[in-house]
């Protein structure tokens, strides 16, 4: 429960900081957005981890749903990559 206390407070940092950004115009609107959108859903994603574990029990996948997330996230990671390096 700690971890999820510090979690929040450290992404509402980094959004107070990307509003900063914003105000002094060092990030275009679509960035921004960009930004705010990612660090809003990793906060959802925090706030309800626990239904997140019951919901990928129900579907028979392990019952800690960070795992899941963690999965999926090295699997968009690698898709990224792999379309980085494409374009490149």
């Amino acid at each position: 429960m700690i971890q999820q206390y510090i979690a929040i407070t450290v992404i509402a940092y980094i959004i107070f900081r990307l509003y900063k950004q914003k105000k002094i115009n060092n990030l275009k609107s679509g960035e921004f957005n960009l930004w705010l959108f990612f660090w809003m859903a990793i906060l959802l994603v925090i706030i309800f981890i626990k239904k997140i574990d019951s919901l990928v029990a129900q579907l028979g996948f392990s019952s800690a749903g960070i795992d899941v997330l963690l999965y999926f996230s090295i699997a968009v990671l690698f898709y990224l990559y792999i379309k980085l390096r494409i374009k490149l």
